[in-house]
């Protein structure tokens, strides 16, 4: 599971090349090291499990956040060209995307608005559940594509996220 991943929000006009530079190396070009460490021994034993963690804001993007949308999207693309590349071996490369989840980076941003609880709120009125995802439920969905119970999953990336991009 790669699950490493940083962010560092600025507008775009704003956003410095060194922020844009370290999303892109932690969150994209990372994932890219951690899938290549895997690949000859996959091909080998002919399967696998790879579940790289994308994100909402790679499928539609968010306001202060150019860097981190573009490398969750090219997380995605990733994952879909590695998963057709490794599929006739047996291997499985998917990905999940959380959507606003009770996780440090939460308060962090919501920290960020000036107003806690405010920006909490704001989050939350965008949530059609009317709650933010649980850690535990993001690592069910993980934990689904890490076994056998998805052995006929390729490619995907799979929303885990309350409903959040269908509103």
């Amino acid at each position: 599971v790669n699950n490493a991943g940083i962010t560092r929000d600025r507008l775009a006009a704003q956003l410095k090349e060194e922020d844009f530079d370290a999303v892109l190396d932690v969150n994209l070009k990372g994932a890219f090291h951690f899938i290549r460490s895997l690949y000859t021994g996959f091909l080998r034993q002919r399967s696998g499990r790879i579940v790289n963690i994308s994100s909402v804001v790679g499928q539609i993007g968010n306001a202060g956040q150019a860097n981190y949308a573009a490398s969750k999207a090219g997380l995605i693309g990733m994952t879909k060209s590695v998963a057709r590349e490794l599929a006739p071996r047996g291997v499985t490369v998917n990905a999940v995307a959380p959507g606003t989840t009770e996780t440090p980076g939460l308060y962090d941003g919501a920290r960020d608005t000036g107003d806690v609880e405010k920006g909490l709120r704001s989050f939350l009125a965008l949530q059609p559940l009317k709650r933010f995802g649980r850690p535990e439920e993001i690592a069910r969905v993980v934990l689904f594509l890490a076994c056998g119970d998805s052995a006929f999953v390729y490619g995907s990336n799979l929303m885990a996220d309350g409903g959040y991009t269908i509103v």
